[in-house]
C-alpha cells in the first residue's frame, strides 16, 4: 500500500558482520552480488549535510532545462493532466544540493504528504538499525507469535523472506473497493486495531521463497517484529524512531501512525514534508552514513537494492522493501499508492521526490514522468 554495528554487539559504530557471512536465503547480498551494484556516491567534500537545511544550488550545466520545464509545467498545470492526475510536489536533489522544487496550489515545503507504501522503506531502515544493534537476525525464523509452534508450516519464514515479499503467505493486495481486498480490510476493516496479527493469521499459499507477492500485510508483520526486538510499542517505539532515525537526519516533520496494539503501520502511514522524504532517501544514497556516522549497518543499503527473484509478469523488479530500476538500471525507490515516490539514482548522485494523487488507471505514468525528469540530467 502506498503509501527498512555489528550483530551481537551494542555499538552501531562498528561494521556489521551479517549480510555477507550469514546463511543465504533467496537472492543473498554476497560480496559477489554487491560487486554488480553501481557504487553509491559519497558526500562531496566540504558540502554541509542537510540536517538543518538543504544546501541549494543551480541546475548543473548540461541539464536539458527546456525539457525539464515542459515536464514540470505539464505536471503542475492548473487543471491536473489526465495522464498524471494531481502532482502536489516535486523535489530534486543533485550532488547533495536542492536544485529544483515545485509545488501545486495549496502545497509547499512545509506541507506534509502521505507516504503510503513509501513507509515500507522506512520499515526497512528500522530493521537495519536493530540488525546493527545485534537484536535481529534476518535469516533466523521471524519472531511471529502466531507461527511460534514448530509444527506450523509458517514457522521457518524469515525476516529476509518477508522483506523480499517472498514469504508465500496468502494476502490479496487490491485497492479497488469493490474487489476482495485483504489490505483494505487490514487498514480500515476488522484488522485495523492489530494489523500485524491480522496479516500473520493468513495461511501459506506457496512454499516460502518460491513465489514473490507484494503484500502490505507482510510489512506490518515485519514492523511488529521490529517493535518486539526493540522492546517498545506505541509511543515508546515512536521515540525509538525519532532518536535513531528521524532526529539524526533532521526529519522534524515525520509523523508515523500506530494501530491500537501499538504497532507502527509500516506498510502505509508516515507523513513527512517532501524535503524530509528526500532526507530519508539521501541516507540510502549515502550508504546509510550521515554526518560521517554510520547509522545503518554496512551492506544494509546494498541488501535493499539487490534484486529478489520474481516469477514472470510481476509489477517490476524488487529488492528488499525497495523497488528497482524505475529511473534506469541501478536506480532504486520507495514507491507509494497514488504516485508517491522517492527515487535514488546513484550514477547521477540524485534524489527525486514526487507526491500527488494519480488515478489507479494511470498508476504507471508517474514512473515514466520521473524517468523523463531524470533523463534531463543525464548529459549534465
Amino acid at each position: 500500500m502506498c503509501n527498512p554495528a555489528p550483530e551481537g554487539a551494542p555499538s552501531r559504530h562498528r561494521s556489521a558482520r551479517t549480510l555477507g557471512e550469514q546463511k543465504t536465503v533467496n537472492a543473498p547480498t554476497s560480496e559477489k552480488t554487491r560487486g554488480n551494484l553501481p557504487p553509491l556516491p559519497t558526500q562531496p567534500k566540504g558540502l554541509p549535510w542537510p540536517t538543518e537545511e538543504w544546501p541549494e544550488g543551480d541546475l548543473p550545466a548540461g541539464t536539458d532545462k527546456k525539457r525539464l520545464a515542459v515536464l514540470m509545467d505539464h505536471a503542475f498545470a492548473d487543471e491536473a493532466p489526465a495522464d498524471l492526475g494531481e502532482t502536489h510536489a516535486a523535489v530534486i536533489i543533485k550532488d547533495g544540493k536542492l536544485v529544483h522544487e515545485r509545488y501545486w496550489t495549496g502545497f509547499g515545503p512545509d506541507v506534509t504528504c502521505p507516504s503510503w507504501s513509501k513507509a515500507k522503506s522506512i520499515t526497512h531502515a528500522l530493521v537495519g538499525l536493530l540488525v546493527g544493534d545485534g537484536k535481529i537476525d534476518i535469516h533466523a525464523p521471524a519472531d511471529v507469535p502466531e507461527w511460534a509452534d514448530e509444527s506450523d508450516p509458517r514457522h521457518g519464514i524469515t525476516l529476509d523472506l518477508l522483506l523480499r515479499m517472498s514469504s508465500g503467505l496468502a494476502f490479496r493486495e487490491d485497492y479497488v473497493p469493490e474487489h476482495p481486498s485483504d489490505v483494505i480490510e487490514m487498514l480500515w476493516g476488522s484488522g485495523k486495531d492489530d494489523v500485524a496479527h491480522f496479516a500473520a493469521s493468513f495461511p501459506l499459499e506457496h512454499e516460502p521463497g518460491s513465489y514473490w507477492s507484494y503484500a502490505s500485510g507482510t510489512t506490518n508483520i515485519v514492523s511488529r517484529a521490529a517493535a518486539r526486538a526493540a522492546g517498545a510499542f506505541g509511543a515508546d517505539f515512536g521515540a525509538f524512531m525519532r532518536k535513531r532515525l528521524f532526529d539524526p537526519l533532521g526529519m522534524t516533520s515525520a509523523v508515523p501512525k500506530f494501530d491500537a496494539a501499538g504497532t507502527f503501520i509500516g506498510s502505509s502511514f508516515c507523513f513527512c514534508t517532501p524535503r524530509d522524504f528526500a532526507r530519508f532517501g539521501y541516507l540510502y544514497l549515502r550508504d546509510g552514513v550521515w554526518e560521517g556516522e554510520r547509522l545503518l549497518p554496512e551492506g544494509w543499503v546494498d541488501y535493499a537494492r539487490t534484486p529478489t527473484w520474481q516469477q514472470p509478469d510481476n509489477e517490476g523488479p524488487y529488492g528488499a522493501h525497495w523497488w528497482l530500476d524505475i529511473a534506469g538500471p541501478g536506480s532504486f525507490s520507495a514507491n507509494g499508492y497514488e504516485g508517491q515516490y522517492t527515487v535514488l539514482v546513484p550514477e547521477l548522485d540524485m534524489v527525486v521526490v514526487r507526491h500527488g494523487k494519480t488515478p489507479l488507471e494511470a498508476k504507471l505514468n508517474p514512473k515514466r514522468w520521473i524517468a523523463d525528469v531524470v533523463n534531463c540530467f543525464r548529459m549534465a
